[in-house]
């Protein structure tokens, strides 16, 4: 056989495509592989987490609460006036909520302007001032309340952690920015991955137990809609789309309030079957918007 050494076409090797464009394609395909894997990596952290004992979450954060969550360790008679309030609240409405054997809800006063409230991990529940200067009942004080108790005994806030946590963790390692210090860094703030990182199945879920706890604490839930209505005032037009939100709309909130009170057969809001609220003691009030007692 004679040997023959036929011309390799020129381009033979060479993609027809753009460069750019297998770039492109390369780096959405790696991409989707990694928001792939992240998604249930922090799936798997929000099953698994729930296994952790609530003593266990408890000790995490019991020494190092007070520094990461800015509550002044030198408390005035008043500050300590207004926490036993809320204290004495909470433990009122948690004797009608289905708490895990073991399971408490600490509740702290922090005297800040902030019109907020918020669950964390171990228990804790912090409620600032500049809430409760807003707040012209009992009633919807203790729909705040009860909905961060609730938040707790679904344990939201540790499942927010650990989510938060794998996360931020995965990415580190994928893209190369973690080192020793980043992750004492992460671990030693756990509490500050759950402030704000509720998603809208769980608000909704815990205003239902909320809703729930007030109607058994006052036989009614006049007032557990006035802190909504407050902040859709507040908010006016400034509003994400619900569905780009970690929380349910005001309106929506209202409307499952209302629609709450209906199957209860109680009408929040009719004047001929208005139930009275119960007001905020004087001395909180007080305390409240001139916290001024040593």
């Amino acid at each position: 056989m004679k040997y023959s050494n036929p011309q390799i076409p020129e381009g033979i090797n060479v993609s027809q495509e753009h460069p750019l464009k297998e770039f492109f394609i390369l780096l959405a395909g790696v991409s989707a592989i990694v928001v792939a894997a992240v998604f249930v990596l922090a799936l798997l952290a929000e099953w698994l987490v729930r296994f952790i004992p609530f003593e266990t979450e408890a000790a995490l954060v019991s020494d190092g609460f007070a520094e990461t969550t800015l509550i002044d360790s030198q408390r005035s008679t008043g500050d300590q006036a207004i926490e036993d309030y809320l204290q004495a609240l909470s433990d009122r409405l948690t004797e009608h909520m289905d708490l895990a054997d073991g399971m408490s809800i600490t509740v702290h006063y922090s005297d800040d302007d902030l019109v907020n409230a918020y669950a964390t991990l171990g228990g804790h529940v912090v409620v600032y001032r500049g809430l409760l200067e807003k707040l012209n009942s009992e009633n919807a004080l203790a729909m705040v309340v009860a909905h961060e108790a609730a938040h707790i005994a679904h344990r939201d806030p540790i499942v927010a952690m650990g989510r938060g946590l794998t996360v931020g963790l995965a990415l580190a390692c994928i893209t190369g920015f973690g080192d020793s210090g980043m992750s004492q860094q992460l671990l030693g703030q756990l509490s500050l991955f759950t402030a704000l990182s509720f998603n809208r199945d769980q608000e909704t879920e815990a205003d239902r137990v909320a809703m729930r706890a007030v109607l058994a604490e006052y036989g009614h839930i006049e007032g557990a809609a006035d802190l909504f209505e407050l902040f859709k005032q507040q908010r006016g037009e400034l509003m994400a789309p619900e569905l780009l939100s970690t929380h349910p709309l005001d309106d929506s909130r209202i409307q499952a309030i209302e629609a709450f009170a209906h199957e209860s057969k109680i009408r929040p809001g009719n004047r001929a079957e208005k139930n009275e609220t119960t007001p905020l003691p004087e001395i909180i009030l007080q305390l409240a918007n001139d916290n001024s007692y040593n």
